[in-house]
């Protein structure tokens, strides 16, 4: 089939490699614009744009999918379906009849479950036991369109963006199989109406640890929101970042109170111990938190 491929961060990078390497004819790519990044904030292309150009394929920048120049040049195109895979923007319905067959979304999580931007981080906050993904037809509703594919499979200890990376290579093959499907005029399973989640962007204010719940919900929150936004809370009034945690064997340590031996870092919560692995002080890069922790912690408090 002629395809369309629609999608922006390296996590859609896969899936366009697959799709260029399958039976199908990749003929353009539409991402979003170019944004500020790194120090400089300079205009940079998205990773998905980066590896068309490098693939040699047309890529399409629209400001919005209702802009109609991009209408237009997708229409010409006659593309039989557009896969998408985090893409970023909205999709109207006019841009949704333009394919032959439609859209077709990669989506990171378990449908109904997790509908929304971000499904691998609230599935590890929930403490989610299985993840996976689903391909289904992009419809106007959120995530909600009939089902092509979906494999799940246990929740890994990995924190959201390690998880995120994984999916996307194990979801690249789920996705050709997906467009095999529709090629073979293959009809799609409906979404059950039970057990529908929502899954907005995590903010910077729900990243906040509080030492007062469990171990085992703050261990879910700091994976769940590593690399971004990165879990925080306070040392000495200034704020420090947590990117990676586990439950410990229980101590004896009030909510917040640190303490360390030679080989690892321990701070007390509401239920448990948790014991810190990666975190990042003000004014420091990310490092061990043994490491930080060899300036000393004994009477510190996290808050």
């Amino acid at each position: 089939m002629r395809l369309v491929f629609a999608g922006t961060p390296e996590a859609a990078v896969p899936a366009l490699d697959a799709l260029v390497a399958s039976s199908h004819e990749v003929l353009a790519v539409i991402t979003r614009p170019d944004a500020p990044a790194g120090r400089g904030r300079r205009l940079t292309p998205s990773p998905v744009a980066q590896r068309a150009e490098e693939l040699g394929l047309e890529v399409l920048k629209p400001e919005h999918p209702r802009d109609p120049d991009f209408q237009a040049r997708l229409r010409a195109l006659e593309p039989d379906l557009c896969p998408v895979v985090a893409y970023g923007a909205l999709l109207p319905q006019s841009a949704l009849d333009i394919p032959t067959n439609g859209w077709i979304n990669l989506h990171f999580s378990l449908l109904p479950r997790w509908r929304g931007a971000a499904p691998v981080q609230r599935a590890i906050i929930a403490g989610d036991e299985e993840i996976g993904t689903a391909c289904f037809q992009i419809v106007k509703a959120l995530d909600a369109g009939d089902v092509y594919r979906m494999e799940s499979m246990p929740m890994p200890d990995a924190t959201a963006g390690e998880l995120l990376a994984a999916l996307a290579e194990s979801g690249a093959a789920q996705l050709v199989e997906a467009v095999d499907a529709v090629a073979a005029g293959e009809r799609p399973t409906p979404q059950p109406d039970e057990g529908v989640t929502v899954a907005p962007k995590i903010t910077v204010e729900e990243a906040r640890l509080d030492f007062s719940a469990a171990a085992t919900t703050l261990r879910n929150l700091v994976m769940g929101c590593s690399p971004d936004p990165g879990a925080w809370c306070e040392l000495d009034e200034q704020r420090f970042k947590i990117y990676r945690a586990a439950v410990a064997e229980p101590r004896d340590l009030a909510p917040g109170a640190l303490e360390a031996t030679k080989r690892q870092v321990f701070v007390g919560t509401g239920e448990g111990t948790l014991e810190l692995l990666e975190v990042q002080a003000p004014g420091k890069r990310r490092m061990p938190a043994i490491d930080w922790a060899r300036s000393g912690v004994a009477g510190r408090v996290l808050s």
